[in-house]
């Protein structure tokens, strides 16, 4: 296991585009990218928690950026010339900002939000809060409801299945993808136990790499829930990502979760961006 890089806050969306690693730093407002040498650039600064993004395909500029901002309720684009543009508006979907991003491969953006004070704790009884949207530009609908707590998301290469980590139900859970985008037959992909996933990805075997704050791991399942294997770490998984420019090296952030409390003033985060290879190379999107 190797570090790429550390003394960062709380990491979140590892990235592969255009030949580098990009990450985002929620606590620093920052997304930035990480070349082969280990060189470190700002990309974006923008204040948002949540603050997670992923590429449109088709351009390796900086104009595929796509990022869901929190402060506003919208996801944004990011331009040329480094400013943001307003994407699509996701205030008629939730008082709440929104979370996690993954986008496939025909540019539809799937935007999950777990539609609730984070802070606060989740409200009591069923069905869950999380929803799941589908944004295009300048257009966004809710196409999925009842998620307890919708973390990572990954779509598989031929685009037609999404799968949604689903932390406070300790599982991934799969919809297939209709030709307009929508979502349809909810199904359970891999029950988790006791683990509460949250950024996963996909390998070219059909497994899926999930990370687990709680447990300090990723871990490494087939469709159903049968551990194929496991990295385990000293401080909690945010995310992971099959990136290289062979997708064969697992690229996990990972920071000292202090509870979600102390989001708002823990320092000694210590994120750290970790390099492991991978069994099998990476596939679908969240891509390279």
């Amino acid at each position: 296991m190797d570090t790429v890089l550390r003394g960062l806050g709380l990491l979140e969306s590892p990235r592969w585009h255009a030949g580098r690693l990009w990450v985002a730093d929620w606590t620093a407002g920052l997304i930035r990218s990480i070349d082969a040498a280990g060189r470190v650039e700002v990309v974006v600064e923008h204040r948002s928690l949540p603050l997670c993004f992923d590429f449109l395909p088709g351009s390796a500029g900086p104009e595929a950026l796509l990022l869901t901002s929190s402060a506003q309720r919208a996801v944004l684009r990011l331009s040329a010339d480094g400013t943001l543009s307003r994407y699509a508006d996701l205030v008629p979907l939730s008082p709440h900002g929104p979370n996690d991003i993954v986008i496939d491969g025909r540019g539809n953006a799937y935007v999950n939000n777990v539609n609730f004070d984070f802070a606060a704790g989740p409200p009591a009884g069923e069905p869950a809060p999380g929803v799941v949207a589908l944004v295009t530009e300048g257009t966004a609908r809710v196409v999925a409801d009842d998620l307890a707590f919708p973390n990572g998301m990954a779509v598989t290469a031929d685009n037609s299945t999404l799968i949604v980590a689903e932390s406070y139900r300790h599982r991934l859970t799969a919809f297939d993808i209709g030709a307009d985008g929508s979502l349809s037959n909810r199904r359970v992909w891999a029950d988790l136990g006791a683990h509460s996933p949250d950024g996963i990805c996909l390998d070219r075997d059909g497994a899926a790499w999930y990370a687990d704050v709680g447990d300090r791991c990723c871990v490494r399942v087939r469709h159903g829930g049968e551990v194929l294997d496991r990295v385990q770490l000293d401080r909690g998984a945010f995310a992971c990502m099959l990136g290289g420019d062979d997708r064969a090296t697992l690229y996990v952030v990972a920071a000292h979760w202090p509870g979600p409390q102390r989001l708002a003033d823990h320092t000694e985060w210590d994120g750290t961006v970790l390099a492991v290879p991978a069994p099998v190379p990476g596939a679908g999107w969240p891509g390279g």
